[in-house]
């Protein structure tokens, strides 16, 4: 029977989950995403292969569920920010700005954002299968909120506006990977630009 690590299965499941992503975020220093293997990765993670398939039955699912566990703090943060429905909109999408490239730094998130990860990112589903669907529609709710109460100007179609500006929090995300000593200047340009677009005077 294998060791287990932790105090608990549930325990060494995270530490195992922790050293998958960390497997993972080096092995695409060395290599290109569809070079890498599920036995470059049990090996990196320390584990056996047989061991890997109970984690995951192949890389994509893989993959996937390393995105969900690492977007779910994130998820959490954003929904309760954008709750706060008696706080301004303005204030909120501030919040949430900081709260998303705030969990950029996380070593699994960080996957998703380094360059050359497009055959990577095209792994994970879109839409509502996706693991950031949830923080897209806390977004769109805070900028519908902000356009009825007037904060925000009429963007026409909130979800195409929101897509468009998840690139900028994409960009902020990639520069936090390449030199996280940015982060507060990211987050600050990233606010101006996403706040920017969506002020009134913007119309």
């Amino acid at each position: 029977m294998p060791r287990i690590r932790g105090a608990s299965i549930e325990e060494h499941h995270e530490l195992v989950w922790a050293d998958l992503a960390e497997a993972m975020r080096q092995l695409l220093l060395e290599r290109h995403y569809d070079s890498i293997t599920m036995g470059h990765i049990a090996t990196r993670a320390g584990l056996a292969r047989n061991t890997l398939y109970n984690y995951a039955p192949d890389k994509s699912a893989l993959v996937l569920a390393l995105a969900r566990r690492a977007s779910r703090p994130a998820v959490e943060r954003v929904a309760a920010i954008a709750a706060r429905s008696r706080e301004p909109a303005t204030e909120r999408m501030r919040e949430i700005i900081e709260a998303v490239l705030d969990a950029s730094t996380d070593q699994a998130m960080q996957l998703m954002f380094r360059p050359g990860s497009g055959p990577l990112v095209a792994e994970v589903p879109k839409g509502p299968d996706g693991p950031f669907h949830a923080i897209v529609v806390e977004v769109e709710n805070v900028v519908r909120d902000g356009v009825a109460r007037g904060e925000f100007r009429d963007v026409g179609d909130v979800h195409l506006a929101v897509e468009l500006l998840s690139g900028v929090m994409r960009a902020g995300a990639e520069r936090i990977g390449r030199a996280p000593e940015d982060f507060t200047a990211t987050v600050r340009a990233a606010r101006e630009i996403i706040l920017g677009s969506l002020a009134r005077g913007g119309e």
